[in-house]
């Protein structure tokens, strides 16, 4: 429970500080209501990236403590502050022509406008979050030096394709032209530069840490700075922190209009999950149950793919969570099946 215990004080924290402001606006009632909202908000936001968390545990195993607890710590004042409210701000105040101190007052006398800004924007958002998480799930599966195949022949096939150079890349760019054929006519544009620039984030963080990964003349090995964390290594997990946050803010809209309420309901739920994430680290979970990594990485794939389908289409985030956590059991029990397979062995 000591991974936990700061999420839990936050938790306590936000759900007074909802409290408060919803007796501030009608009472007692509304202040169980703010109340009740902020905890289905913090469900929803950790149902939808549990398998952020894993991804983000099989990254981090490999730091030390102390970029750990920075992650934690800078990273979550980045999730919460930075992606959950700051961010959609920027977003609308770029829309709309306004000054950010204007949107906050929007958002709080009119939210209903402001959630219609941040909407109407929901194509390129999408385009920009599909496009890096696909990037992420497939050099997952393109990936020829890994030993462990969830899907055996099949993943062994396609891992064998990733001797091909930038095979993920041409896929990518694949699925990017082919999802213009669903939005409208005055969108294709916007939508092709935001996928565009969801690539290139993926590239850049990348190529920043295979570029601290050589040795430097003195025979300082940086990728193990990057291994035990680093800059390339933060900028991965905040980018992919930010691709998988706005699916849940929007979703939020759906749930409450009230920005305040939402980012005190992901604030609770964004701080669960680097919670879970630190937990599994120091756990040593995905060592034991090795295929959860797998299961993490499809649920990313689906995600990407349910992004990419949103532009055109409404799905419930219900459905988006639920995919998930199946991924993430699924991937459970077969690690447990493993494991009992080779206890039976030895």
């Amino acid at each position: 429970m000591k991974h936990f215990r700061i999420s839990f004080l936050v938790s306590f924290i936000c759900l007074a500080v909802a409290g408060w402001w919803g007796y501030q606006q009608t009472g007692a009632s509304g202040a169980l209501a703010a109340v009740w909202i902020a905890l289905i908000l913090s469900v929803m936001e950790v149902s939808l990236s549990f398998d952020n968390a894993v991804v983000n545990a099989s990254v981090l195993k490999t730091w030390d403590p102390f970029w750990q607890k920075l992650f934690l710590g800078v990273g979550i004042i980045i999730a919460v502050f930075g992606m959950r409210l700051i961010f959609p701000l920027v977003i609308v105040a770029v829309a709309a022509d306004l000054s950010l101190p204007d949107v906050w007052t929007l958002a709080l006398n009119d939210p209903q406008a402001f959630s219609t800004h941040l909407t109407n924007h929901h194509a390129e958002v999408a385009a920009f979050g599909g496009m890096f998480l696909l990037m992420v799930f497939l050099n997952f599966i393109f990936d020829h030096e890994k030993q462990l195949h969830w899907l055996g022949h099949i993943e062994r096939k396609l891992g064998a394709l990733g001797k091909v150079s930038s095979i993920a890349i041409m896929i990518s760019m694949i699925v990017l032209l082919g999802s213009l054929s669903i939005v409208e006519e005055a969108q294709k544009f916007i939508v092709l530069v935001a996928g565009m620039w969801g690539l290139l984030a993926y590239v850049a963080v990348d190529g920043l840490s295979s570029w601290l990964e050589k040795e430097d003349e003195g025979g300082v090995n940086a990728g193990e700075l990057v291994k035990r964390g680093g800059i390339g290594g933060f900028l991965y997990l905040e980018v992919l922190d930010a691709s998988f946050s706005f699916d849940g803010v929007i979703g939020a809209f759906a749930i409450t209009s009230d920005v305040v309420i939402i980012m005190l309901g992901l604030a609770i739920g964004a701080m669960f999950v680097r919670s879970m994430t630190v937990y599994l680290v120091h756990k040593g979970t995905l060592e034991e149950y090795v295929y959860l990594e797998h299961g993490a990485h499809y649920a990313i794939g689906i995600l990407a793919v349910i992004m990419l389908a949103s532009m055109k289409f409404h799905i419930p985030e219900v459905v988006t969570g639920l995919i998930g956590v199946a991924f993430i059991v699924a991937s459970l029990w077969s690690s447990i099946r493993h494991k009992k397979l080779e206890l039976k062995g030895a």
